[in-house]
């Protein structure tokens, strides 16, 4: 079995995996959502803190798995310093009392693997990575063969959504509350430009909408009882077309066969529902991940590590070191 660990951001996750049949035997999460949520957003420092209480709890959970355990994985890479040491550092330490080899995890292969925990793996597939952090279009041949072809230029599609939700006072994560807001509200009634909509480039831009509804909360706000329904959903529309649109573009000449969201913000239903309108035409088949994977999660750092572990993919004890800006 394989224990691993993640800790990328604020959420505190350990799991326990077969490596023989990538059962996912052990999972627990705690979430510091409630304590984050006075400051409408991730307090790095106070995040730290909370890992280093949680964690050593849910290891004491996986204490009867230890004689079994082949090895211990580790999300190192991309996420905050403060956090991703807590992980490592409890890795490492794992690793050295019962002496088994450690295995660094990119996080954001974790979260191409959630398609993929208690199943097979599927490739070649396209796939649409839509996180607080990272917004970005991969092709995905095997583990060792992934290349980006389009990425944010400034903002993410999820830290666009935190951060709408907090213009509006609505707390955090922002992602299903901008959702639930914006259900009963109006879709067309703010005609917000869509980002780079004259631009040939592949790639997105969120930083423009994002200040586009800044302004409209703003004038909202000038009422009596602002209302935010209708910028809302009209936010979430345009930050969606933003998406299908640069897709649409990307398919005339690299059509997808098989296509997956993946990421904290792939739970957002109306994304999902374009995503579908989007590949008819192609014919294409939307993997996704369950609802409960989305968010990080040390299952799909889990389902990782046992391809890893089985293709020698390990760490150095000495050398695994934290890598908060890397990417794909």
């Amino acid at each position: 079995m394989i224990l691993s660990i993640e800790s990328s951001c604020d959420d505190s996750a350990i799991s326990i995996t077969e490596i023989a049949t990538s059962r996912l035997l052990f999972h627990k999460k705690i979430s510091q959502e409630i304590e984050h949520s006075i400051y409408g957003g991730v307090v790095p420092e106070l995040a730290a803190r909370l890992h280093a209480e949680a964690l050593p709890k849910i290891l004491e959970q996986c204490e009867p798995y230890f004689s079994k355990l082949k090895a211990v994985a580790v999300t190192a890479t991309p996420g905050l310093a403060v956090t991703l040491v807590e992980g490592v550092t409890m890795a490492k330490a794992i690793a050295v009392a019962l002496e088994i080899p450690i295995i660094g995890v990119n996080h954001l292969i974790g979260h191409i693997y959630s398609l993929f925990i208690e199943k097979e793996t599927v490739f070649p597939l396209t796939v649409l990575l839509v996180s607080g952090g990272h917004t970005q279009v991969m092709e995905v041949k095997s583990l060792r063969d992934i290349t980006t072809v389009a990425k944010s230029m400034d903002d993410s599609f999820g830290e666009s959504f935190d951060k709408v939700a907090k213009m509006m006072h609505l707390g955090y994560p922002g992602g299903p509350l901008i959702q639930d807001l914006a259900k009963n509200g109006d879709r067309l009634k703010y005609n917000f430009t869509v980002p780079l909509h004259q631009s040939p480039l592949i790639a997105f831009s969120y930083s423009g909408l994002k200040n586009a509804v800044r302004l409209a909360v703003l004038k909202e706000e000038e009422q009596d009882s602002p209302d935010f329904k209708d910028i809302a959903a009209s936010f979430e529309h345009i930050a969606t077309k933003h998406l299908t649109m640069k897709l649409k573009k990307y398919f005339k000449t690299n059509p997808p066969k098989t296509f997956a969201i993946v990421g904290g913000a792939s739970a957002n239903l109306y994304l999902r529902s374009q995503i579908e309108e989007l590949l008819k035409p192609h014919q294409a088949d939307l993997l996704l991940s369950e609802l409960q994977y989305c968010s990080d999660n040390a299952a799909m750092i889990g389902r990782v590590a046992v391809d890893m572990y089985k293709d020698g993919m390990f760490s150095s004890l000495e050398d695994l070191d934290i890598a908060p800006r890397s990417s794909l």
